[in-house]
C-alpha cells in the first residue's frame, strides 16, 4: 500500500545530493562565522542557518517525499504547514549556530544539538501533518524514537563540525556524513508510518500536490544553494576583518 520509492532511486539520490551541498556549503559559511565580527556576523549566521535548515534537511525531506505514495489514495499538502516547517528548520539552525558562535564549549554543544535535533524532528512531523489523504496515518513510537535519536546525534555532530572543521577537505567529508545522517532521519521516521485507507468519498483534497507545491519551493532553494556558492567563489577569505561582501574586492585594489 506505502511506497516510499515510487520513483526508484531518483528522489532518494537527489535528497541526498542536495542534502550533501547545503550541509556544504553551510558548514562552509559557519567557518565565516567563527571568525566573523560586527553585522557580518549576522549575514553569516543567516547564510549557514538557510543552508543548513532550509536546505541540507527540509530539502532534504520534501524531495524525499515527492517519491512517497499511497496507493488507493492521492495526497495533497498544506501549503502553510509546508511553509511553516521549513521555517522552522531554519529557525533552530540559526539558535543553535548563534550558541555556538559565542563562547562555544561542551555544554554550549550539547545544548545546542538538543535544540536543533528536536527542531529537525519537529519539522519532519509537521511536514508529515501538512498530508491530507483518504486515510489515517499513525506513526510507530519505536520508528518515531528512533528518528528522534538520530536528529539529536546528527545535530550535535553537524554543530561540532561547525565549531571544529576548518579545512575545506574535512567540511566536504563532514557534508557527505551530514548528508547520511539526514536521510537516515528522515527515512526511520517514514519507514515507521501506518496508512489506514478511510470511506472513498467525492470530496476533493485541500492541498496542492507534491508537483505544485514542492518544486517550486525547493527549486527556489537551490537557486539560493547557487548564489551562496557564487558567493563562495569570489574569494571571500576567513580573515578578521574580510567577512564583509566586498572586502576581497577592496583588498585587491589596495594591492593594485
Amino acid at each position: 500500500m506505502i511506497d516510499h520509492f515510487n520513483t526508484g532511486l531518483l528522489t532518494p539520490v537527489g535528497a541526498y545530493a542536495v542534502s550533501v551541498i547545503g550541509s556544504f556549503i553551510g558548514l562552509m559559511f559557519a567557518r565565516r562565522l567563527r571568525t566573523a565580527t560586527g553585522a557580518a556576523r549576522w549575514w553569516w549566521l543567516a547564510l549557514s542557518a538557510i543552508c543548513l535548515g532550509g536546505t541540507a534537511i527540509w530539502s532534504m525531506h520534501f524531495i524525499a517525499m515527492l517519491g512517497f505514495q499511497v496507493h488507493g489514495t492521492p495526497i495533497r499538502y498544506d501549503a502553510g504547514l509546508t511553509i511553516a516547517s521549513g521555517l522552522l528548520a531554519i529557525f533552530v539552525m540559526s539558535v543553535a549556530l548563534f550558541l555556538m558562535s559565542t563562547r562555544p564549549n561542551t555544554t554550549r554543544l550539547l545544548i545546542s544539538g538538543v535544540i536543533a535535533g528536536s527542531g529537525i524532528v519537529s519539522m519532519h512531523y509537521i511536514g508529515m501533518a501538512s498530508m491530507h489523504m483518504h486515510a489515517e496515518m499513525h506513526h510507530d513510537p519505536l520508528f518515531v524514537a528512533l528518528a528522534t535519536a538520530i536528529a539529536l546525534v546528527a545535530a550535535t555532530v553537524a554543530l561540532w563540525f561547525s565549531w571544529r572543521l576548518r579545512g575545506t577537505l574535512s567540511i566536504l567529508v563532514a557534508a557527505l556524513v551530514m548528508g547520511v545522517a539526514v536521510s537516515a532521519m528522515h527515512y526511520t521516521g517514514m519507514f515507521g508510518v501506518d496508512v489506514t485507507l478511510t470511506e472513498r468519498t467525492t470530496d476533493a483534497l485541500a492541498g496542492s500536490t507534491g508537483v505544485e507545491l514542492l518544486l517550486p519551493l525547493v527549486v527556489g532553494l537551490f537557486v539560493f544553494l547557487l548564489v551562496c556558492s557564487l558567493l563562495l567563489m569570489l574569494g571571500v577569505d576567513d580573515r578578521p576583518g574580510s567577512n564583509q561582501p566586498g572586502s576581497h574586492r577592496r583588498s585587491v585594489e589596495n594591492h593594485g
